[in-house]
C-alpha cells in the first residue's frame, strides 16, 4: 500500500512552503538593493562601473565560501535554527549597508550579507526533504524556489519607490527591519519532524521509496565522502553556469536597461521586474513537470535532471537572442523567456539534491553544489563589468554567458547519473566509526 500524506502532514507542508517562499523572496529582494541603487551609490561614493562590479561580487564570494559549512550545519542542527539565525544576520547586515561611507565599509556589509544568506537554500531543500515523499518533491521545491524569482520581480518597483521616496540609505535600513521580523516569524512557526509526534503511517509516508533512510546527523566522514562521487562534481560544475547566467541578470539587468537600452531609472524599476516574474512561472512549472515525470515512472533523479538540462539550454538560447536583437521590446521578451528557463533550471538543480543525496546529507550536497554555483555567480558581475567597460557594450558579456550555459547543460547530461548516490560507503564509514 502506497503511503499518503495525512491531513496534519499536508497542513505542515503548506505552512512550511509558504514560509519558504517568503524567506526566499526576502533573500532576493535584499540581494537586489545594491543593483537597484547602483547609479545613486556610484554617484554618492564616487565608484566606477568596474568598482561596482567588484562590490556586487563581494556578497557572492562570501556567500559561496560560506556554503560549505552552512549545508553541514543545517544537516546537523536543523533548518529551524540555522535559517532563523541566518535571516537575522543578513537583515542586520542589510541595515548596516545604509550606514556605510566608502567602498570598503560597503564591502564588509556585503560579506556579512553573504554569511547570513548562506543557509537559505540548503535549509529550503532540507525542509522539502523532511516533509515530502521522494516522488513528490519537484512541485514543492519549484514553489519554494519561485521566491528566488518573485523577490527580484518585486524588488525593482518596491525598492525604487523606497529609494526615490526616502533615499537609498533608508531603503537598506527598512529592508533590514523587515528581515528581522521574518526571522522571528520563521523560528516561532516552523518545526522539524523530530519535534512533531508523528504516527507510524506519517513516518512511513516521509521515507517510503528512498534508497537510504538514514536519518542520523551528518558526520565529518559523511561530508567528505560526498566529494568521492562523480554526481557531486557534475552538480558543482553544472550549477556554476546556471548561477553565472542568473547573476548576470540579477546584478546587471537594471544597469543593462539604463546603459544599453537607454531607459530612465523610474522606467527601469518597472520593466526590470517583468523578466523575474516570468522566472516564477518557470520554477513552479518545472516542479509540476518533474512530478508528472516521476508519476509516469521516470526515476526521481531523472525527473529533476531532465527539466534542469532543458532550463539551462533554453536560457542560453534566449540570452543569445537578447544579445543580438535590436528592438528593446523584443530584447525584454527574450530576457523574460531566458529567466523563465532560469527558474526552471534553478528549481530542478536544487530538487536534484533532495533526491540524489543520502537522506542525512541533503543540505550538505545542496550547499556543495551551491558553492560551485556561486563561484560562477561571484564571477558574473565582475566579468560583466570589465567586459562592458572595455567594449562599451553588454553584447559580448551576454554571448559569453550563453556559451557557458550550454557547456554546463552538457555537464549535467554526462556527469550526473540517473540514480541516487550509493550509500554503501556511508554505512561502512559509520560501521568503522
Amino acid at each position: 500500500m502506497v503511503a499518503i500524506a495525512s491531513p496534519r502532514i499536508k497542513r505542515i507542508q503548506r505552512n512550511s512552503v509558504a514560509l519558504l517562499v517568503v524567506c526566499a523572496a526576502l533573500n532576493y529582494i535584499d540581494r537586489s538593493t545594491l543593483a537597484i541603487a547602483n547609479p545613486l551609490i556610484r554617484k554618492d561614493l564616487g565608484l566606477s562601473i568596474a568598482d561596482m562590479g567588484l562590490l556586487l561580487s563581494a556578497f557572492l564570494w562570501a556567500y559561496a565560501a560560506f556554503q560549505l559549512p552552512a549545508g553541514a550545519l543545517v544537516d546537523r542542527f536543523g533548518s529551524r535554527r540555522m535559517l532563523g539565525l541566518g535571516i537575522f544576520v543578513w537583515s542586520l547586515a542589510q541595515a548596516l549597508g545604509g550606514m556605510v561611507g566608502n567602498f570598503w565599509q560597503f564591502t564588509g556589509a556585503r560579506v556579512f550579507l553573504g554569511l547570513g544568506e548562506s543557509p537559505q537554500f540548503s535549509a529550503l531543500v532540507s525542509v522539502v526533504r523532511d516533509w515530502y515523499n521522494v516522488k513528490e518533491r519537484g512541485l514543492p521545491t519549484g514553489i519554494a524556489l519561485c521566491g528566488s524569482k518573485l523577490g527580484p520581480a518585486i524588488a525593482p518597483p518596491l525598492l525604487t519607490i523606497l529609494m526615490l521616496t526616502f533615499s537609498w540609505r533608508w531603503m537598506f535600513a527598512i529592508m533590514g527591519v523587515v528581515g528581522i521580523a521574518v526571522a522571528i516569524l520563521w523560528y516561532v512557526v516552523y518545526r522539524e519532524p523530530r519535534d512533531v509526534d508523528l504516527t507510524e503511517d506519517e513516518r512511513n509516508y516521509l521515507v517510503e521509496g528512498e534508497t537510504s533512510q538514514v536519518d542520523d546527523r551528518v558526520t565529518w566522514a559523511d561530508w567528505k565522502q560526498l566529494f568521492a562521487y562523480r554526481a557531486t562534481w557534475g552538480m558543482v560544475l553544472g550549477f556554476f553556469g546556471e548561477v553565472y547566467m542568473g547573476w548576470l541578470y540579477q546584478a546587471w539587468l537594471p544597469g543593462y536597461l539604463e546603459i544599453e537600452r537607454h531607459m530612465s531609472i523610474p522606467k527601469t524599476g518597472w520593466v526590470a521586474s517583468i523578466p523575474f516574474a516570468c522566472g516564477v512561472f518557470g520554477s513552479i512549472g518545472a516542479g509540476w513537470f518533474a512530478d508528472r515525470l516521476a508519476a509516469r515512472g521516470t526515476s526521481p533523479v531523472n525527473s529533476c535532471k531532465i527539466p534542469a538540462v532543458m532550463g539551462l539550454t533554453g536560457m542560453a538560447v534566449f540570452t543569445i537572442v537578447a544579445a543580438l536583437i535590436p528592438s528593446t521590446f523584443w530584447a525584454v521578451v527574450a530576457i523574460s523567456t531566458a529567466l523563465a528557463f532560469n527558474g526552471m533550471a534553478g528549481a530542478m538543480c536544487w530538487a536534484l539534491a533532495s533526491v540524489i543525496a543520502p537522506r542525512h546529507c541533503t543540505a550538505s550536497l545542496g550547499s556543495i553544489q551551491n558553492c560551485g554555483g556561486y563561484i560562477g555567480g561571484a564571477l558574473a558581475p565582475t566579468i560583466t563589468g570589465f567586459i562592458v567597460q572595455d567594449t562599451g557594450s553588454f553584447v559580448p558579456a551576454l554571448l559569453f554567458s550563453a556559451a557557458l550555459g550550454l557547456t554546463c547543460a552538457l555537464i549535467y547530461v554526462f556527469m550526473v547519473p540517473g540514480k541516487p548516490i550509493d550509500v554503501t560507503a556511508f554505512g561502512e564509514k559509520r560501521a568503522i566509526a
